[in-house]
């Protein structure tokens, strides 16, 4: 047997015998994305550093496409207990701690790297507010960046986007930034989505090319605008009253895990960007436009002004601050 392999078992002997004093449990996982979607493989990502590193004690069952609720279920499950832990977006977070929206302005970072820095300072301590709503936050891992698709017209300017229907998230910030580019937003949950645009209800929407190929959304959409307006992070949180009854030894594997899982889900994420836009163009079905984003970035930069006391002058500084100068 080789060294490699004994050393394996030797530490799972060990993490096994570490945690033999307390007794086996599962605690339930749920997201809206698709099993194949980059968050959803770091969910299972997760659950097995957490078995790992508990000795096996410890089973997080990940439920993907919404099968525990969407988002705002998610959450309230997260509140009163009947959900352990969740993936869900910043946006949904906002009516709990309005300053989660902050990830949710448009334009907001220089590139993913400056968007990692924020989140794990910045993010982390505007995350400890949630605590006593009966959320604990464990870190950031991400959804990616946000473009439009549509199934009326080619996209190159804000002009272009006059009276559309966008489907949005149920969040102030996506409507206004709807508003400032001249179309129609209208607030729709995920699961929703794929019907409402394939029967004309809404005429587009704005995801990340992981929602966008996995969702399918190139068969009823017919073309697709590069405008990168928004990054989207995914929180990964657990229920403070989960969190509480955890003894400490478990508290920490499951940090250390989520560290772990977070470090490894954004370098997937990041690598499969441009994988996804080349099997959605593969497709055949959805014209794939670059955009000029200044156009896009100036008709938007209101909206930044409009929420910032809501989500603190203090935090734009500091993300602010965090650019590569």
């Amino acid at each position: 047997m080789k060294k490699t392999a004994v050393l394996v078992l030797l530490v799972a002997a060990m993490l096994s015998q570490a945690f033999a004093q307390y007794p086996s449990m599962v605690l339930k996982l749920g997201h809206i994305a698709d099993p194949s979607h980059p968050y959803a493989q770091g969910a299972v990502k997760f659950s097995e550093l957490v078995k790992q590193k508990t000795g096996g004690k410890v089973d997080i069952q990940v439920f993907a496409s919404s099968q525990l609720g969407d988002q705002k279920t998610l959450i309230e499950g997260l509140i009163y207990g009947t959900i352990d832990m969740a993936l869900v977006g910043t946006a949904a977070l906002t009516q709990f701690q309005p300053q989660m929206g902050i990830f949710d302005l448009p334009f907001l970072f220089d590139d993913r790297d400056h968007a990692y820095r924020s989140l794990d300072t910045v993010g982390m301590d505007i995350g400890k507010a949630l605590e006593p709503k009966g959320i604990k936050l464990l870190g950031y891992m991400e959804n990616g960046i946000r473009h439009l698709t549509n199934n009326v017209r080619e996209v190159k300017t804000p002009d272009d986007m006059k009276g559309l229907k966008i489907r949005v998230q149920t969040s102030k910030i996506f409507i206004e930034m709807m508003k400032a580019l001249g179309a129609s937003p209208t607030p729709m949950s995920l699961d929703e989505l794929y019907s409402a645009m394939q029967s004309g209800t809404v005429d587009g929407q704005e995801n990340p090319s992981a929602h966008i190929y996995t969702q399918r959304y190139y068969e009823v959409q017919k073309y697709a605008s590069l405008t990168a307006h928004a990054y989207a992070p995914e929180p990964v949180l657990i229920s403070m009253a989960k969190w509480k009854s955890l003894p400490a030894a478990v508290q920490k594997a499951i940090l250390d895990s989520a560290a772990e899982a977070i470090a490894w889900q954004r370098e997937l994420s990041a690598k499969s960007d441009q994988e996804l836009w080349d099997k959605i163009k593969a497709t055949g079905k959805m014209k794939v436009t670059e955009v000029n984003r200044k156009p896009f970035q100036d008709a938007t930069a209101k909206v930044i002004e409009m929420f910032a006391d809501s989500v603190g002058r203090d935090n734009l500084k500091k993300i602010n601050d965090l650019r590569k100068k």
